[in-house]
């Protein structure tokens, strides 16, 4: 770059500065024919452009800058803002999504475009909410709930979860976050003991004994990660722990122990079945977190419901209600919480998938007692 050159751009700068466009646009348009491509100031021509209402010289400018670097947040954000005035939201929405990705990868975002960076993710906000609202006033009331999830995840209002089971992954299952209690027969016979297992909760209640945190220490172990460690905020009742009956608490809920019996919880060695009372006083929240498996889910019998009380798996959220079970694959991401004043407690216990079949069974049930009976 010459001298004369450097001083030309220079100088096209400051009259940009002084909001002097028209020469700023001379000055700069002249600099592109004299400076190398990487060394222009792209993005203060296209504003420059702008300014004096000529936007498709703009757009070109903003073209040169992406062709040198098609991720720069500055272009992709002055692109979207000259496409969304041309009315073309969609590739607005496009440029502006780029640019958000780009920053959160972490791209810098110059501060000078920090407010335009807002516009964009408002702009995408608002973008979607149209896109929901076209979809439901051409395809009308979805007929399934599946149906109205992808409804949701196409127009962008939900996200996807999939399974990440931090142990150990099956492959080739359904992904479902939440199943229906009615497509478990064995459910009714213990709805039927409904009654009985909440007269036995009120009893082991009474007697101030047998409910434990349910995040502790183990030996030999580093601490967990976890808030809860060691809070009663969130407790158990054991009555199977680690494939081993909880002889005391057994005894004490005959009931209880007479309706799990109905459900097809694995039987492994050093591991299964598990089973307990789950208790979340007020104010209690379980973060975010993936189970260990996902060949099982986890069955809730809502023992004692509270307002306020909430299971998120993936990108649902479901209530405990009263006779309700909530059924989960809990290999996908989930967390629960308990907003209101009472407590919540649920008979919490896992069962085998039902999609495997029961040669499958037998290999995982030899598969597990394998691993739990491996000392390293």
């Amino acid at each position: 770059m010459t001298m004369d050159a450097l001083a030309r751009l220079e100088a096209a700068v400051d009259a940009f500065r002084a909001r002097d466009f028209a020469r700023a646009v001379e000055g700069l348009r002249q600099a592109a024919a004299e400076v190398p491509a990487e060394a222009m100031p792209w993005e203060l021509l296209a504003n420059a452009e702008a300014a004096t209402g000529n936007d498709q010289a703009a757009m070109a400018a903003l073209d040169r800058r992406l062709a040198l670097d098609p991720r720069n947040i500055a272009a992709l954000l002055l692109k979207g803002q000259l496409l969304e005035r041309e009315g073309d939201r969609r590739a607005a929405d496009a440029n502006y999504q780029a640019a958000i990705n780009q920053e959160a990868a972490g791209g810098a975002c110059p501060p000078q475009m920090r407010g335009a960076l807002g516009h964009a993710r408002a702009f995408i906000a608002e973008s979607r909410n149209r896109y929901a609202e076209y979809l439901r006033d051409t395809i009308g009331e979805p007929p399934t709930a599946r149906v109205a999830m992808a409804l949701d995840l196409l127009a962008g209002n939900r996200e996807v979860f999939l399974q990440q089971p931090s142990v150990f992954y099956f492959p080739e299952l359904p992904q479902r976050q939440f199943f229906e209690p009615e497509e478990f027969a064995w459910l009714e016979p213990m709805l039927a003991a409904l009654p009985a297992m909440q007269a036995e909760l009120e009893a082991v209640e009474a007697e101030k004994g047998g409910f434990a945190p349910y995040v502790v220490a183990q030996p030999n172990r580093p601490l967990p990660n976890n808030r809860l460690l060691d809070d009663p905020a969130w407790s158990a009742f054991w009555f199977w722990r680690q494939g081993a009956m909880v002889d005391e608490n057994a005894a004490r809920c005959p009931a209880t122990m007479a309706a799990l019996e109905h459900a097809p919880m694995p039987r492994i060695e050093g591991r299964s079945p598990v089973a307990h009372w789950s208790r979340l006083q007020p104010g209690a929240h379980i973060a975010p977190h993936h189970g260990m498996l996902n060949t099982r889910l986890i069955c809730h019998i809502p023992i004692r419901t509270a307002p306020a009380c909430v299971l998120r798996v993936g990108n649902e959220v479901r209530e405990w209600r009263d006779g309700v079970p909530l059924i989960f694959d809990d290999s996908i991401e989930h967390e629960a919480r308990n907003g209101g004043d009472g407590v919540r407690t649920v008979l919490l216990f896992e069962i085998w998938r039902p999609e495997i079949a029961e040669d499958e069974r037998a290999a995982l049930t030899q598969l597990f007692a394998t691993i739990a009976a491996y000392d390293g």
